[in-house]
């Protein structure tokens, strides 16, 4: 399946989780991945390492999506060595839970630093060369809370939520340069983030997802796989939610 050979891809927060299965997933299709990661080589390095064993072509990124500056050098390089992206994944988010009546104002903001500008920063710095090459898929992960909310994640729900306006916007922006541009969904998976939970808690997450379990990483990058391919020319500005009928739009 090489739908998306000769297709250069950014994937930002690509070295763990849900990012690190859409990098492995897209490379298995063509594309040479680009895995951006803020800290972690190590983590980075073990998912190009599983690519180029695979066959795949990969090529590390570091820097932090939330500083404009280093983005859009680290772009602009990457450009003038290898050519336009054709493909962003907007992957790259934090947490810092807390009730709101509590939250600090440094928990608020670094949220949003790193969710939503995070995304402005890299959809800006690779949409000039995107657009000249008059192809593109743009695609950011919002989560489920930003339909349902979620009490002691009020700067996630907001990012969250953000995106989506922000992917609906720029779709229309995008669309007349053969851009798609459109946001997945998870709802919880099991990644990092949730292994930490109490027992108590998974079970009753558990009780409230008609299929009965929670999502794998590998469901998420599917529906990012299918997005990013040729056979999705014709959806864009879409919200596709990927949650096992926790949140049914």
């Amino acid at each position: 399946m090489n739908e998306l050979e000769g297709r250069r891809a950014l994937v930002t927060g690509g070295s763990r989780g849900i990012g690190a299965a859409v990098c492995e997933t897209l490379a298995s299709m063509g594309a040479h991945v680009f895995i951006n990661y803020a800290g972690n080589t190590e983590a980075a390095g073990e998912v190009a390492s599983s690519i180029e064993k695979h066959g795949g072509k990969a090529t590390l990124m570091r820097f932090d999506v939330s500083d404009a500056a280093a983005v859009k050098d680290a772009v602009k390089s990457a450009i003038k060595e290898h050519g336009a992206f054709h493909i962003l994944v907007n992957n790259a988010g934090i947490t810092r839970d807390g009730l709101l009546a509590r939250m600090k104002e440094s928990d608020w903001d670094l949220v949003v630093q790193v969710n939503l500008k995070g995304a402005f920063n890299c959809t800006q710095a690779v949409a000039m060369a995107m657009m000249k090459e008059r192809w593109g898929r743009i695609i950011n992960i919002s989560s489920v809370v930003a339909a349902m909310g979620n009490p002691g994640q009020a700067n996630y729900a907001a990012t969250k939520a953000g995106l989506e306006g922000f992917t609906r916007s720029v779709a229309r922006e995008m669309a007349s340069r053969g851009i798609t541009v459109n946001a997945v969904a998870p709802g919880f998976i099991e990644t990092d983030m949730t292994a930490g939970l109490p027992e108590k808690i998974k079970e009753q997450l558990l009780a409230q997802i008609p299929v009965g379990s929670m999502g794998s990483p590998g469901d998420v990058a599917a529906a990012v796989a299918f997005l990013a391919s040729p056979s999705a020319r014709y959806i864009t500005g879409h919200v596709l939610h990927v949650n096992g009928g926790l949140v049914c739009d």
